[in-house]
């Protein structure tokens, strides 16, 4: 396997979750959010408020794109598989979707200060991504984890066991 792709909403433990499966895997991380904010020298966050969604989008679809050229685990940001060109690389890929309810996704972003979950009504604004994503997140997966309850080591437990029987 030369990658194996990770996505899921804010929140899902996309970070935590690949940092130990690469390590599990003996591959290495590539985070695309983080080649991101290394080659702007900010945050996602701040990109994406200073340039707005549809530009930000247009760099992490670049970025993933150069990403997925490499090897090993890569984690895409929670809003990539908007893209249709970002879906289209992952067709043929594993993908391994990280869910997790509105609640604890807005328990475990809530001292972020992400743009795109900025809202008068937090928990709305979050639910309202994992419906207009959940169906983008089910076309791309080969398999999904659910995080809510779980250690990452019994999710990472779980992603090794499915990528074992294939």
């Amino acid at each position: 396997m030369r990658v194996l792709v990770l996505v899921g909403p804010p929140g899902a433990g996309k970070s935590t979750i690949g940092r130990r499966l690469a390590r599990a895997l003996s591959m290495e991380l590539i985070d695309t959010d983080a080649i991101i904010e290394e080659r702007f020298s900010k945050t996602c966050g701040e990109i994406f408020s200073e340039l707005g969604e549809p530009k930000f989008r247009e760099i992490e679809e670049e970025v993933v794109a150069e990403a997925l050229q490499g090897c090993g685990v890569i984690s895409l940001g929670g809003g990539a598989v908007l893209s249709p060109k970002t879906r289209d690389l992952l067709a043929d890929l594993e993908v391994i979707w990280l869910d997790v309810s509105a609640e604890e996704g807005l328990r475990r972003t809530q001292d972020d200060s992400r743009p795109v979950l900025q809202a008068a009504d937090p928990a709305a604004r979050y639910q309202q991504i994992l419906t207009d994503r959940e169906p983008l997140y089910r076309e791309v997966a080969s398999f999904k984890a659910r995080t809510n309850g779980l250690s990452p080591q019994k999710i990472v437990t779980e992603i090794l066991s499915h990528l074992e029987n294939q």
